[in-house]
């Protein structure tokens, strides 16, 4: 490991990377601490921590929503608008066409996902002030809160604002993914993430420690969930780097034609349990914005759709499920891998070629998906779980998660930058012996 971590920084060209993509990372943060004029930030973290959905979205922006800064929505439209492209692929032919065509196909595509970005940046900005601003005290200043008529005015200006905010992110995640180290769209999440744990940390002394140190249930309360949190850590990379390998042989290549195909455990990442809170989270959000959380209907709504009831919990797990094998189908297609193979004049041992072949690909494909399933079910409980069990406020469990999709994330994109920093340095190591 330190031999690897030597060959990394002994890299000149690694390191001008790493340096240039901390101060991408950097100018990032601080402009999450940059409010949209109008806005009064302190009832608005009140209301965020309140919102499972708006909490997530908050991590995802690095802080920035509960700040209300200009970088409010982070780079939250373009991961949104990536995946609907990547969906309406399988519906729309043109988009289809694209995906075929290489590096031109992927500009193409590309382009229109930044295109579709900055309305999906525009419409969740103006929805995110509206419903917020339904009870106009919720996010204006005293100052402004005078001028009844023009609310609508004052709006739209920050729509626009916030929407700015998602371009600038865009492009410091492009200068990142070209210039830098990692994809920039997963560097900048990450970061907006990992910068949010010292305040976890701060706020879990604060509740066990701000009284005093001489209480044996506070130390053992303290040191059982930075455990858990360890011990979640370890079993996310290894589930995240788990892989069931399907073996392959190649006719036209004799007896060294063999080869495997790789398929990730949870192929789906973390889009099944984003999903998944994100329905969940419409209804009570609506609810929430109207000041209907008292009424009838609103405790109708929290009993179904809040997963912090059992109906709600049910639901939940349900569409974790659902997501998951939808979207591995989609991002592991068997008919597809099915044709490649045939094409290449390759087959799984015991199996014929065609129809046979992708049914046993669907059939693995399945089981792996529903172990992947399961694991991103855990970890999407195990916060709520940790929170009901030692007793957190909504305000502690916005700041203190064990688990969740944060945790994926990071770990997921620690892995790929990590080996992408070893391709890298080997690589520079080849061209030098070759020169």
């Amino acid at each position: 490991m330190f031999e690897k971590l030597k060959k990394i920084l002994s890299n000149r060209e690694i390191v001008i990377k790493l340096i240039f993509t901390f101060l991408i990372l950097l100018v990032f943060k601080a402009g999450t601490y940059i409010p949209i004029p109008m806005v009064d930030t302190l009832a608005i973290r009140a209301e965020i921590a309140n919102n499972s959905f708006l909490t997530v979205l908050n991590a995802f922006s690095g802080g920035g929503l509960s700040n209300f800064s200009i970088l409010a929505l982070g780079i939250s439209p373009y991961i949104t608008s990536s995946i609907i492209i990547q969906m309406l692929q399988l519906v729309i032919p043109k988009l289809k066409e694209w995906s075929e065509q290489g590096e031109v196909g992927k500009q193409k595509t590309n382009r229109v996902t930044r295109y579709v970005s900055v309305a999906i940046a525009l419409v969740q900005g103006l929805a995110l002030l509206f419903g917020l601003g339904a009870r106009p005290e919720n996010i204006l200043v005293d100052d402004v809160l005078k001028y009844n008529n023009m609310y609508w005015l004052f709006y739209i200006y920050m729509a626009v604002v916030i929407t700015a905010g998602s371009c600038f992110t865009m492009w410091l995640a492009d200068l990142i993914t070209r210039h830098g180290i990692g994809n920039g769209s997963s560097m900048i999440i990450s970061a907006g993430i990992i910068s949010t744990v010292p305040a976890m940390f701060t706020t879990l002394w604060s509740k066990y420690f701000s009284e005093g140190f001489n209480s044996v249930a506070n130390w053992t309360c303290f040191i059982v969930i930075i455990l858990l949190y360890i011990l979640m850590i370890f079993g996310v990379v290894f589930f995240e780097g788990a892989q069931r390998k399907i073996p392959v042989q190649y006719a036209n290549r004799g007896q060294n034609g063999s080869s495997d195909i790789p398929i990730k455990l949870n192929s789906a990442n973390v889009i099944p349990v984003i999903f998944a809170s994100t329905l969940l989270s419409i209804p009570l959000t609506i609810v929430g914005m109207l000041g209907q959380d008292t009424s009838a209907v609103g405790t109708w709504i929290e009993q179904i759709f809040s997963y912090q009831q059992p109906v709600g919990i049910a639901l939940y797990i349900l569409l974790i499920y659902f997501f998951s094998f939808f979207y591995s189908f989609m991002v592991v297609d068997p008919e597809k891998i099915s044709e490649n193979l045939d094409k290449q004049g390759a087959y799984i041992p015991g199996y014929r070629r065609g129809e046979e072949t992708k049914n046993q690909l669907a059939r693995m494909l399945f089981r792996t998906t529903l172990i992947g399933a399961t694991y991103l079910t855990i970890l999407a409980l195990v916060p709520i779980i940790v929170s009901k069990s030692f007793g957190f406020t909504s305000q502690e469990a916005s700041v203190i998660t064990i688990g969740g999709t944060s945790l994926i994330i990071v770990v997921g994109v620690a892995i790929e930058t990590a080996k992408q920093l070893e391709t890298a340095s080997e690589t520079k190591e080849y061209k030098g012996f070759l020169e």
